[in-house]
C-alpha cells in the first residue's frame, strides 16, 4: 500500500492517514533542528509498515531541508541505529554536529 505523509504545521506534526484513523510523528523546529519528539501508530494500523515509512519521510524532510536531526523519539533514533544514511544528520550519532 502506498501511504502519503502529511506536514500539520499547526500541530507540529507529520500525519498519515490510513482507513479513518492518524499514525503521526511529533517535532519541535527550533533554527536549523528538528527534534523529532513522539511518534504514534494506532493499534489498527499497526504491522503495515506505517512507522517505518514515516521515519524516512521525516528524515528525508530533514535532510531535504538542511535541518539537523535531535532524535528524542525512541522509534526514531532506532530507525537511524539501523539506517546509517541518515546518522551524519543526526545530532545523537554524529558528535561533530551541535
Amino acid at each position: 500500500m502506498d501511504y502519503k505523509i502529511y506536514n500539520n504545521t499547526d500541530k507540529k506534526r507529520f500525519e498519515v492517514h490510513s482507513n479513518g484513523f492518524i499514525a503521526f510523528a511529533e517535532y519541535k523546529l527550533a533554527g536549523s533542528i528538528i527534534s523529532y519528539t513522539h511518534t504514534e501508530v494506532p493499534k489498527e494500523l499497526s504491522g503495515k509498515g506505517i512507522g517505518s515509512f514515516m521515519a524516512k519521510a521525516v528524515l528525508d524532510y530533514a535532510l531535504d531541508n538542511h535541518l539537523n536531526v535531535k532524535p528524542y523519539c525512541p522509534f526514531i533514533k532506532a530507525y537511524i541505529d539501523k539506517h546509517p544514511q541518515y546518522q551524519e544528520n543526526s545530532i545523537f550519532h554524529n558528535k561533530n554536529l551541535k
